[in-house]
C-alpha cells in the first residue's frame, strides 16, 4: 500500500504563467478551454453513432439521457478538484495527491498509453474520409499509411509550434466540424418524420436489458471529459475556467450527439438506417436530395479527426510533463518551450507512427499483426477508464477526510452524491469494454509496474543524502 502523504510543494504550486516574450506559448481562453473539451470529445464516431444504435431502437435515445447524466457528474467531479489542485496533469495531479505515487503513476501511465494508441486509431479510420475527398489516398495501403501518417503529424506541429498555435486550430477545427454536424442536428429537426423512427424497442430484450446494450455502444463517446483538467496550467484562472470548460464542453457535445442522432432517426428510415455505413451522408441527402452529401460529411469527419488529434496530442504530452516534474517519468519529458512538452508531443507522435506502419505492414484484417493493432485499441478502452475511478475515488477521499479544506454540510453532501454517480459511470465504462478488454487491459498497465519500480528507486536514491 502506497502513501497517502501529500505530494511535495512544486507539485501543488500555482502554475506558472508563460514566460516574458515567448509569444508562441498563451494561456486557454475560457472559449478556447471549451472547445479542447468538446474538440476531444466530438472525434469521428459520432459520423457512425446513429447506425451503431439503430438496431436498439428508439430506446437508444434513453441510453443517451442516462449517459449524459453520467458524463456531467464526471465533468462537475473534474471541475472540483481542479478547484483543490489547479495544475498541469489532471487526474495524474488528483490521484497522486490522494494515494501517494504509485497510484499516481498508473493513472499517468494508463492514460499516456490510451493517447498514443487512440492518436494511431484516429489517425487509420480517418483515411477512409480522405480516401472520399482525394480517391488516390484509398488506392494502395502504403498511400493511406502515408495519409495516416500526415494526419498525424500535423497536429504534432501544430503543436510543437506553441500553445498559441494548438488553441487556434482547436477553436477553428471545432467550430468547422460543428457547422455541417449542426446542420443536421437543428436543421434536420424541420424535415424530422416520425414515420422514420422505426419501433421504440427494436429487439426482444427486456428495456433494461436494450438501454444497457446500446449504452455499451455508446460509452465511449464522452472519453474527453477531462481535457481541461488535463491542461490546466495552461488555462486562464484555472481554478474557475477549468471546471466552467469542462462541464459546458461536455454539455455542448452531448447536446450534439443527442440532437443530432434524433435528426438522423427522423430523416432516414429504420430499415434503412440499421444497414447504413454514412448515417449523416443519408441524413444529407434525403434533406436536399442529389449525392453531395458524402463529401460534405467526409470533409467534416475530417476536420473533426484532425482537431481532435490537435486536442489528444496536447493531452498526451501534459501527463508525463507532470510525472516527470514528480520524478515518477524520464526527466526528458520534463522539457518544456512555448507552453508545449515537446518531448512527450514527440514521442507521442513517434510511437503512433510506429503503430500506424505495423498496421499498414500486416498482411490482412484480422490476421498477424493486425490483429495485434485491434487487441491495442481494445485495451485503450479499459486504460482510459482507469484515470477516470481512480480521479472519482480521490475526490470522495478528498471529502471524507475534509482535506485540503473543510466545506460546507451542504456542498459536502452535494459533492459526494456528485462524486458517487462519478464513480458508478465509471464502473459503467469499465464494465461496457467487455471482459476481453478489462483482461488485456489489466495486463497492458501492469506491464508498466517494472518502470514505476525503476523510477521510484532513482528518487528514493536521488533524495538520500550520501554518506559521509
Amino acid at each position: 500500500m502506497t502513501s497517502t502523504a501529500a505530494p511535495p510543494a512544486e507539485a501543488t504550486a500555482a502554475p506558472q504563467a508563460p514566460r516574458q516574450g515567448d509569444r508562441h506559448a498563451r494561456r486557454f481562453s475560457l472559449p478556447v478551454a471549451v472547445c479542447l473539451v468538446m474538440g476531444n470529445i466530438i472525434g469521428g464516431g459520432i459520423f457512425l453513432l446513429p447506425a451503431s444504435v439503430a438496431p436498439f431502437g428508439t430506446i437508444s435515445l434513453l441510453a443517451f439521457a442516462v449517459l449524459t447524466l453520467g458524463a456531467i457528474a464526471l465533468a462537475l467531479v473534474f471541475g472540483r478538484l481542479a478547484e483543490r489542485h489547479p495544475q498541469t496533469g489532471g487526474p495524474y495531479v488528483y490521484v497522486r495527491a490522494a494515494f501517494g505515487d504509485f497510484a499516481g503513476f498508473l493513472a499517468a501511465y494508463s492514460y499516456w498509453i490510451t493517447a498514443w494508441v487512440s492518436n494511431a486509431a484516429l489517425a487509420v479510420a480517418s483515411v477512409g474520409y480522405l480516401a472520399v475527398l482525394f480517391p488516390a489516398v484509398g488506392e494502395h495501403r502504403w498511400s493511406m499509411c502515408l495519409a495516416a501518417l500526415a494526419v498525424q503529424w500535423l497536429p504534432a506541429l501544430a503543436n510543437l509550434a506553441g500553445t498559441r498555435y494548438v488553441g487556434a486550430v482547436q477553436l477553428v477545427a471545432t467550430v468547422l466540424k460543428l457547422v455541417p454536424l449542426l446542420l443536421v442536428a437543428v436543421g434536420g429537426l424541420f424535415f424530422f418524420d416520425p414515420a422514420n423512427l422505426g419501433p421504440f424497442q427494436a429487439t426482444g430484450q427486456s428495456p433494461v436489458g436494450a438501454v444497457s446494450a446500446s449504452a455499451a455502444i455508446l460509452l465511449f463517446s464522452y472519453l474527453g471529459v477531462e481535457s481541461a483538467a488535463v491542461s490546466a496550467g495552461e488555462v486562464r484562472d484555472p481554478a474557475r475556467n477549468v471546471g466552467r470548460a469542462t462541464v459546458l464542453g461536455t454539455v455542448g457535445a452531448a447536446t450534439v450527439y443527442l440532437l443530432g442522432t434524433l435528426s438522423v432517426f427522423g430523416l432516414v428510415a429504420h430499415e434503412k438506417l440499421v444497414s447504413s455505413q454514412a448515417p449523416f451522408t443519408d441524413a444529407v441527402n434525403a434533406v436536399f436530395g442529389g449525392t453531395w452529401g458524402g463529401t460534405l460529411v467526409a470533409g467534416a469527419a475530417v476536420v473533426s479527426m484532425a482537431g481532435a488529434l490537435n486536442g489528444w496530442t496536447l493531452l498526451s504530452a501534459q501527463i508525463p510533463y507532470a510525472a516527470a516534474k514528480d520524478g515518477l517519468f524520464p526527466k526528458a519529458f520534463e522539457r518544456k518551450e512555448r507552453g508545449v512538452p515537446v518531448v512527450g508531443v514527440l514521442v507521442t507522435a513517434v510511437l503512433a507512427s510506429c503503430l500506424t506502419v505495423y498496421n499498414a505492414a500486416a498482411p490482412g484484417p484480422g490476421a498477424g499483426s493486425a490483429g495485434v493493432f485491434e487487441v491495442l485499441v481494445l485495451v485503450t478502452t479499459f486504460t482510459a477508464t482507469v484515470p477516470y475511478l481512480l480521479s472519482t475515488a480521490a475526490q470522495l477521499y478528498f471529502l471524507a477526510s475534509g482535506r485540503p479544506e473543510r466545506v460546507r454540510r451542504g456542498r459536502l453532501v452535494r459533492d459526494a452524491v456528485v462524486a458517487g454517480l462519478a464513480f458508478a459511470f465509471s464502473m459503467w465504462l469499465v464494465a461496457g469494454s467487455g471482459y476481453a478488454a478489462v483482461y488485456q487491459g489489466v495486463l497492458f498497465l501492469f506491464a508498466g509496474v517494472p518502470v514505476y519500480a525503476v523510477m521510484a528507486a532513482r528518487k528514493r536514491r536521488a533524495a538520500v543524502p550520501p554518506a559521509e
